[in-house]
């Protein structure tokens, strides 16, 4: 289990996840936590609610129930016991954690002139656990090259597919260079909105993006894509486009000359193409390819690779 997860978790939820077996503990993607209902954890072969030893169980009343001190607690740690500091990052319904590792939060939302201000009586976290793959794109990697040029990319995949995974590890590849395929370093620029690609600590990565990274932290993405063009990035870099206002930033830098890599959710191409927004990107011209992603053999299953006027390069599922 990640030490880094462990150490904001109540101590009670704490030691039951500490006793799970190890060929649980190292699978386990998700931790779900919930006032007066059991701890659930979900691996990518599905969940279990835990027992009070770490024995993975099925049946609820078997499970350690999390009791709403458990939430308490846990909300002090996340905040380092100072809620005040702490109220923006609540206002977004998720924290990051040092490792990328992003905790969702539900509670009572507290609204005003329409927007959500606030949550308070926060009774649930789902942790949500980021792991480095080093090597996770380097099969891909081929086809996104040519004559030593980084083509401009967008990864698609349903949630939970290795899309941020294979982004960071793109990211790191392009940041240091690849002489075997004649890629030169290059300068990348990363607008990590959700703090998940660097996991930034104090605006500092703690995850491996390369050398010659610069990395933008909680910033929107759209104005983000616009800022960091002041450190002159060759490679402009952001997760999850899906705003009409993205699509403009998008279009934007792709005619500034930057390549870019981003990812979008979507099953395949065919409905990233259907959303209104993620078409006019798709439409753009902006990008020469789209690689495509499932957990068929594993998250990070490469099941397609296309190129900018939508024809197959990669016929069968590239291995994770």
């Amino acid at each position: 289990m990640v030490k880094t997860v462990l150490s904001v978790l109540a101590p009670t939820v704490r030691a039951c996840l500490q006793q799970m077996p190890s060929g649980w503990a190292e699978r386990i993607e998700e931790i779900r936590m919930r006032a007066r209902r059991p701890l659930e954890v979900v691996t990518a072969d599905g969940f279990a609610f835990v027992a009070p030893d770490g024995r993975p169980v099925t049946r609820p009343r078997d499970a350690y129930h999390v009791s709403e001190e458990d939430c308490l607690k846990t909300l002090n740690l996340l905040s380092h016991y100072s809620l005040y500091a702490f109220e923006e990052e609540v206002q977004r319904g998720f924290v990051t954690i040092a490792g990328g590792h992003r905790v969702g939060l539900v509670g009572k939302a507290v609204v005003e002139n329409g927007r959500v201000r606030h949550l308070r009586d926060i009774a649930g976290f789902n942790v949500r656990i980021a792991r480095e793959r080093p090597g996770a794109a380097k099969a891909v990697l081929p086809l996104l090259v040519t004559g030593g040029r980084l083509l401009s990319t967008m990864i698609i995949s349903p949630p939970q597919c290795g899309k941020t995974t294979m982004l960071r590890d793109l990211v790191r590849w392009v940041s240091n260079g690849v002489p075997e395929l004649g890629l030169s370093p290059r300068k990348v620029g990363v607008v990590d909105e959700r703090s998940e690609i660097a996991g930034c600590v104090r605006g500092v990565p703690t995850l491996d993006v390369g050398v010659r990274t610069d990395v933008l932290d909680g910033c929107p993405k759209a104005e983000g894509m616009m800022m960091i063009r002041a450190m002159s990035p060759e490679v402009l870099v952001t997760d999850e486009l899906g705003r009409r206002e993205d699509a403009l930033a998008v279009q934007e830098a792709a005619g500034a000359g930057v390549v870019l890599l981003v990812t979008a959710h979507g099953q395949d191409l065919n409905d990233v193409a259907r959303r209104p927004v993620l078409s006019a990107i798709v439409q753009s011209g902006a990008f020469d390819r789209f690689v495509v992603l499932s957990r068929r053999n594993g998250p990070g299953t490469v099941e397609a690779v296309f190129d900018g006027q939508f024809r197959r390069l990669a016929r069968e599922a590239i291995p994770c």
